[in-house]
């Protein structure tokens, strides 16, 4: 909607990861390089791990669009898969009937696509998004899928995607044999505030805009404060800056109308507004093999306390009543707001429909 109004071609701000818009900022090119190091080895694991909306993906993605052609890629987003879904799945990525047969078939379809794929000058890659979700038996078959080699050479990479939660699954005192077969990896964080800037200038350049300032010191200083420089948030609350500025006819923008989007998105996501903490600068490499757990805490919880299967703590029905009280309200409020935006932009819609009838008539 707001594309032409700017003189862009594309949307800059997409949620869908796109390697075409990929941003190298100095964590990212340093992991980008790492990564292709552990691509260019042809063996192992590679494992990507980041908070939520930190880009895991479009690295994953950037990474894919330009590996060589003799690599042949599949992809899967993981639920809780046991080891026999797993495999079931890999063979339909592979393109193999995986329907009614046995796992010891499907593995044997398996290492022989991978032998005659190897016969002809290609390999195989594997990456899994979402890795934070397979138990740890469905992990340990990852590994076994590894162990498909031909004359000392190995057929099967793999490529594991995940949230932070991945890194703990992989520390697990049995998972020594698996550690072992990273040969690179790295944890992605959000961006500074200088990076933050870069990346919205990037995407907007890349989408064709080609003026020097759209957004003020002051209007990214507040956008840095509520996204704190997480990609994801940055596309959502961008694209939405972009369609208010369209739709208020705005050239550029200010403190107070980057203020004004970013109280109506924190209605809608359900946030309240938290004192921001600026995010501290890494001081280790962003690239590491995982190392040897340290022991974990001991638990100070009272006998009497009863915990769900996924080890949340069960609370009285006074909370409960309290958080569905809360919803209500929240959702109350993003109703209204959604009301409010929808009848704005008709309103503006139609006022520049009949301007231009009016400039129509006057032709």
């Amino acid at each position: 909607m707001y594309e032409s109004y700017y003189g862009l071609n594309s949307k800059p701000f997409q949620l869908t990861p796109d390697p075409e818009f990929f941003f190298a900022s100095k964590l990212h090119k340093r992991a980008m390089s790492y990564l292709q190091y552990g691509l260019s080895q042809a063996e192992g694991f590679i494992v990507i791990t980041g908070d939520i909306g930190t880009g895991k993906t479009t690295i994953a993605n950037s990474l894919l669009n330009n590996i060589e052609e003799d690599i042949y890629a599949a992809q899967i987003v993981t639920p809780k898969l046991s080891p026999d879904e797993l495999v079931k799945m890999v063979a339909s990525k592979f393109n193999l009937p995986a329907e009614g047969r046995s796992k010891s078939d499907l593995l044997e379809s398996i290492q022989t696509f991978l032998q005659q794929l190897n016969a002809s000058g290609r390999r195989a890659l594997l990456l899994v998004d979402e890795a934070q979700n397979l138990p740890l038996e469905t992990i340990e078959e990852l590994r076994m899928l590894s162990n498909f080699q031909l004359n000392g050479k190995p057929l099967l990479q793999s490529f594991l995607l995940g949230q932070a939660e991945l890194q703990p699954i992989l520390r697990a005192p049995n998972m020594e044999q698996f550690r072992q077969r990273i040969v690179a990896s790295c944890h992605l964080t959000p961006l500074s505030s200088d990076e933050m800037r870069e990346y919205i200038e990037h995407r907007l350049h890349h989408a064709g805009y080609d003026k020097e300032s759209l957004i003020s010191s002051e209007a990214y200083d507040a956008i840095y404060q509520f996204t704190n420089g997480v990609p994801r948030k940055v596309n959502t609350l961008m694209d939405r800056i972009l369609l208010y500025g369209y739709l208020e006819e705005l050239e550029n923008f200010e403190l107070e109308a980057a203020s004004q989007v970013i109280e109506e998105v924190r209605a809608e996501m359900f946030e309240s507004k938290p004192e921001f903490v600026e995010q501290p600068e890494p001081t280790q490499e962003p690239v590491q093999h995982v190392v040897n757990p340290s022991p974990l805490p001991s638990s100070n919880k009272p006998e009497t306390e009863f915990l769900t299967p996924n080890g949340n703590k069960i609370q009285d029905a006074t909370y409960y009543k309290e958080m569905l009280g809360e919803l209500v309200d929240a959702l109350d409020d993003a109703i209204k707001h959604k009301i409010k935006l929808t009848q704005y932009i008709d309103k503006m819609l139609k006022q520049k429909y009949q301007a231009y009838v009016r400039l129509k008539d006057k032709d």
